[in-house]
């Protein structure tokens, strides 16, 4: 299939000038390392050439993609599955069974298999699928994949490939020297597209926002008031005060969804997809959601705990102003805390109006509601259950019209929707009790 047919699937125009000459870089060169700032669609600028490598006849694992996170790999295998070019990937990722893995591996016969390190270090360890056949390597966002606390797990799985010629490196940040284990041997072919001299986009406006006091807290929710109903992210140094500060915004009546690592799957899942559809606007997270993450509609990003270096500062700035969007960036800072050396520039400040914060001193504050609410259902794909039963159930039982509808996903064992808030109650009444392509299953608003 041409990359015509491909961009066709993904109603993109054509491809960028960053996509274009990384195309032409891996037809002239096996090994090639790509620097190109978060947001910029690295993603298909290796899944083009790396289908065009792959011999859809074979039913074997043809090429291997590596990534640091869970929401990657998912991310990374829909864009595959959508560009509907007969390659078969599959995501394999802690946080699940691997029995189930195993046996989706068998039953789908992948061409390309995308991962986290440990889990593709587990199935080859199992012999669940074979790395014979491996020709093309991909390390996406190579900077943290190869961070000395991964290399160990790295260089165990590269040492099954024993027959790569081709590796891809990609990243929005540089390592200062890639492992000798990747095989590259620091002679790769470079694209280099950062701006040496712009730190972060122009695209994006960064201010400073003063708290009175050291508990950011109140600020954080003048400033969340004032953005009104925009996306926000805010960006955290901790577990626990993802949860502490989560908490006190929603006491405050932000809908809002927490997301760190030392969450379950399905509840970082279920989390994603509220922020993802506009069930809420608010997502209080640690430095896992400034990678993998493809969010194009993200309007703010806050730093409610500064960025710990100048790489967290850049992705998590990155989260925002995707391809060729504006957004802006927050840095709240205490009065005891100064700007880290690290951030270049002259930042403006940002005023938080008096009257928000004796509105928010006083409880009388509006709090601005998404439009959307989301909806759990306990069935998914192993059920048959496909976008058009759940769209089909919502306007004829459900009684929403089509412009009521909003995002739907559809997993392997349970799917979500978004519905238009307005029509919430009136909707749990009506499906209550009711069978979804004649299955018993729980279809309840997520919380």
């Amino acid at each position: 299939m041409n990359t015509y047919e491909i961009l066709s699937h993904l109603d993109i125009d054509t491809l960028n000038g960053m996509q274009q000459e990384m195309h032409e870089a891996c037809r002239k060169h096996d090994n090639v390392v790509l620097l190109s700032p978060t947001g910029s669609g690295k993603t298909l600028a290796y899944l083009i050439p790396l289908v065009n490598d792959i011999d859809t006849k074979q039913d074997s694992v043809q090429a291997l993609v590596l990534v640091p996170s869970r929401e990657l790999a998912m991310q990374t295998a829909k864009v595959l599955k959508d560009m509907n070019c007969g390659v078969r990937g599959v995501a394999v990722y802690g946080g699940r069974p691997a029995m189930d893995e195993h046996r989706t591996i068998k039953g789908v016969l992948p061409h390309v298999i995308i991962g986290t390190p440990g889990r593709v270090l587990d199935h080859l360890k199992k012999e669940n699928f074979s790395p014979a056949l491996i020709n093309r390597l991909v390390i996406d966002e190579f900077d943290k994949s190869l961070e000395l606390g991964f290399q160990d797990e790295m260089s165990e799985v590269l040492a099954f490939l024993t027959s790569v010629r081709s590796r891809l490196l990609l990243s929005a940040t540089d390592c200062p020297q890639i492992p000798l284990f990747v095989g590259t041997d620091n002679d790769a072919y470079r694209l280099d597209f950062l701006d040496d001299t712009e730190q972060i986009p122009d695209r994006i406006e960064v201010q400073v926002v003063r708290s009175a006091v050291k508990d950011k807290l109140e600020c954080l929710g003048a400033l969340l008031c004032e953005r009104g109903q925009q996306s926000s992210l805010v960006f955290v140094g901790f577990r626990e005060s993802v949860d502490r500060v989560t908490k006190y915004l929603s006491q405050q009546g932000f809908c809002v969804s927490a997301f760190h690592g030392g969450m379950d799957q399905p509840d970082r899942e279920r989390a994603l997809f509220r922020f993802t559809s506009g069930a809420c606007n608010v997502m209080v997270c640690t430095d896992l959601a400034s990678r993998g993450l493809d969010i194009p509609e993200i309007d703010n990003v806050i730093h409610y705990h500064l960025p710990m270096d100048e790489q967290a500062y850049v992705h998590r700035n990155g989260r925002t102003a995707r391809w060729d969007a504006v957004g802006n960036a927050f840095i709240i800072l205490g009065p005891e805390e100064y700007l880290p050396e690290f951030i270049e520039g002259d930042l403006a400040e940002y005023e938080i109006a008096q009257q928000t914060v004796s509105a928010m001193k006083s409880g009388k504050f509006a709090v601005p509601q998404p439009k959307w609410e989301s909806f759990y259902i306990g069935r998914g794909k192993k059920d048959k259950l496909s976008k058009g039963d759940i769209a089909g159930f919502m306007m004829k039982i459900g009684g929403l019209d089509k412009e009521e509808l909003g995002r739907i996903e559809v997993r392997d064992h349970c799917a979500y929707v978004s519905v238009m808030r307005s029509r919430v109650r009136e909707l749990v009444l009506r499906i209550r009790g009711q069978k979804i392509k004649g299955m018993k299953t729980i279809i309840e608003p997520t919380r």
